[in-house]
Order: structure tokens, then sequence, then C-alpha cells
């Protein structure tokens, strides 16, 4: 029995202890959100560059003309852009729409199995047939582009940037309480993630759409993601090539949240896959690659990959207490001990904390409470959830790209009329 409780111990200690510095690692990266660098700051230049804005969309027939309507009314000089569809596996109006709309169309050719590869594919046309082009902006079909996207992206590029995240707003924030809990997730992204990064002179992570990258950096590295993740794959090649990536705050997508748990469980479920391939592929090349060549957003970028294994570990050193407390065993003391002693407790303590957090951030950001209220009010069980989630991807074979249905039909005028109310 003794050796029993000696292993418990000392399982449950290294745990807590990994817990413990990886979260700590978190709230002192994130207090930079607060700091402002103005040796980062982007400031603005004429327009100069060409960019090409790349959409790569599969059965979006419902949204893809409000995506267009907002490029087209950018604030930058209507010669220096162009759009460009790639309908891919489609089996609706998607392609004709866009060319409708005055899209260039991408025709793929060949079988084209997730985003990722629709977007390889192309970047490689507008690269060997439109040579002009500076750089490549990305959207998924379901967003509207706020008017000063491209004109910000232009002086990311002016500042020296090859690559730039721009900041991902919700479209739809108080549909239902899971569009509301995404809109606070990426809130919270935003701010102590790519600002605090950004601010710390580190690179922000690529979330999916709404980022930017240089003809030069394409030329160079090209987008060869493997992943069903192509947006944090492609963050990780730039930490390897010790490329930082910018955070442009006001260079604004307002991205269409999913509805209902289902919808969300298949597309978190694609990102925990996702994830946990780029921590196999990538944590060792990044982890040498920080050391060798002491380039922290590299190690930044593993700590990343490793969140599916740190939330899976929080539930493990749960079953390790309750193991425990049935041999009599103690483990913690103290104010933790107390916590973990009356569960209901715990579970208000907890609950109150995320509640005043999702509202700091909301409120921080300049967000209204209304349309985020159930989000704040659930936003803790929507976070609990990932951990079953990655525990079923840890061993599932799974690799099939599955597209989310969009059908949130709203323009770019009605989003800056409502954020100005």
């Amino acid at each position: 029995m003794e050796i029993v409780k000696t292993i418990l111990m000392t399982i449950y200690n290294i745990i807590n202890i990994t817990i413990i510095v990886y979260v700590a690692y978190y709230i002192i990266t994130g207090i930079f959100a607060f700091i402002n660098n103005k040796k980062k700051r982007i400031r603005n230049y004429r327009a100069k560059h060409k960019l090409a804005v790349v959409i790569a969309a599969r059965n979006e027939e419902k949204v893809i003309n409000n995506l267009i309507d907002s490029l087209k009314k950018q604030n930058y000089p209507k010669n220096l852009y162009e759009i460009f569809v790639i309908p891919n596996n489609c089996n609706d109006d998607t392609e004709k729409i866009a060319k409708k709309c005055g899209a260039h169309i991408i025709d793929c050719q060949g079988n084209i199995k997730s985003k990722g590869e629709a977007l390889r594919y192309g970047f490689k046309f507008i690269y060997q047939n439109f040579p002009e082009f500076d750089a490549y902006c990305v959207f998924d079909a379901d967003n509207i582009v706020h008017p000063n996207f491209l004109r910000r992206m232009n002086d990311t590029l002016c500042s020296g940037y090859k690559v730039a995240q721009g900041y991902r707003d919700s479209k739809n924030p108080s549909d239902t309480w899971i569009s509301s809990c995404y809109s606070l997730f990426y809130l919270i992204q935003n701010f102590f993630f790519n600002q605090a990064r950004h601010n710390m002179g580190l690179s922000a992570s690529i979330n999916g759409t709404g980022f930017m990258f240089s003809k030069e950096l394409f030329k160079d590295n090209g987008f060869e993601t493997l992943t069903l993740t192509e947006d944090i794959e492609f963050a990780a090649q730039c930490a390897l090539c010790n490329e930082k990536i910018a955070f442009v705050k006001d260079a604004i997508t307002y991205d269409e949240q999913p509805l209902g748990f289902s919808q969300s469980w298949k597309q978190r479920k694609r990102w925990s896959i996702g994830t946990i391939q780029c921590f196999r592929i990538y944590s060792p090349k990044l982890v040498k690659t920080a050391i060798k060549e002491k380039i922290p957003q590299a190690i930044d970028m593993a700590l990343f990959f490793a969140a599916p294994f740190i939330q899976i570990l929080t539930l493990v050193l749960f079953v390790v207490f309750i193991l425990t407390s049935l041999l009599d065993i103690q483990v913690v003391s103290g104010i933790t001990k107390l916590l973990f002693s009356y569960n209901v407790l715990s579970i208000i303590v907890t609950y109150v904390i995320t509640v005043l957090l999702s509202t700091f951030v909301v409120l921080v950001e300049n967000k209204k409470i209304k349309k985020t209220f159930k989000g704040i009010l659930t936003f803790s069980i929507f976070m609990f959830t990932w951990i079953p989630i990655h525990l079923i991807c840890l061993v599932t074979k799974e690799t099939k790209w599955e597209p989310t249905e969009h059908s949130r039909i709203i323009d770019i005028d009605s989003i800056i009329d409502s954020n100005a109310k």
C-alpha cells in the first residue's frame, strides 16, 4: 500500500507542477497585453503594395456575395487588389455567384481534400500566373471584412513584416450560447495571446482567416501544410524560419460562428486533431530551433501545441486526487485543500472567476455585454467540453476535413452600424 501511495503522490506532484508552470507562463505573457509598446506600433503608409485576396470556398452560395461586397468597399485603391475565389468540392452556385460579383475563379485540378490543399493550389496558381502581387490576404467565405483591412495590411508590409494576423471578430455573437462562447474565445485570444505577443516582440498566431503573408515568404518557404489545421501549422513554419507574425488589431474580420453544439463539436474535433498532429510533427523541431538558434517564438509555439495535453492532465490530476482521498493520502493543503474538499465550492469559485474574466475582456475590447451575455454565463461549460474532445482526438485515427455550414446573411454596413450604436 505504501508503494501505491508513493506512486500516486509522485504522479500528483509532477502533474500539478507541470500545470502550474504552464498556466503561470500564460498569465505572465498575458500581462503584456496591457503594456503598450510604441516601438511595435504599425504606423500609416501610402498605398503601395498590390494584394491578392484569396478565398477558398466549398458550398458557400449563401454568404460569399456579402464577403465580396465588403471587399469591394475597402478603403484601398481598386487597382492595387484583386479577389480570387477557389471553389472546391462544390455542388451549389458558389462559383457562379462569385464570378457574377466580379471575382477571379481559380479552377482546382485534382482531388482537393481540405482547405489547406485548396489554398496551396490557389497560392501556386497566383504566384505563377500573376507575379505582380506582393502579398496574399486570406479569408473564409463566410466572413465580412472591415473597410480598412487591406490598407492596414499594406501598412504592415511597409513596416517590414512578411506575415500578419488581423483581429478576428464575430458576425453573430448573440445568436446562441455557442456562438457567444466562440466570440468570447476569440476576444480572449486577440487580447491575451496575439496582442500580448505582439507587444513582447514575439509572434501572434495565425487563426484561420484574416491573415496576410508576402509573396517573398511564399517564394522562400511555400505553403506546404499537411495537417487539418493549416493555419497554426503555417504559424509553426514561420517560427522555424524566424519570421515574426504581426498582430494588426484594426484589420478586422467578422467571422460567422457555429450555432449548435453538434456543429461546434465537429469543428473543435478537427482543431484538436490538427493541434495534436502539429505537436507530433513540429514540437521537436521547434524546441531544437529555440535552443540552437535562440528563437523565443519557436518555444512559444511548441507550448501552444501542448495545450490539449495540459487540459487532459487537469482531468488526470482530479482523478489522482480522488484516489489519494480514498486512500487517505494528503497531497494538498491550505486553500487548495479547502476547494478540493468541497467540490461545490470549487466549482462555484472557478465559475465566478471565468465570468469575471469574460466580462473584463468584453469591456476592455469595447464590446457590448448584452451581445455576449449568453457566452459569459456559459463559457466555463464550453471550455470544459474541450477535455472530452481532446481525449477522443488523442486516440482517433480520423483525418477527414469537414466543412462548416454557413448561412448567417449580414452585410458589412449592418455590422459597422450595429457596432456604432
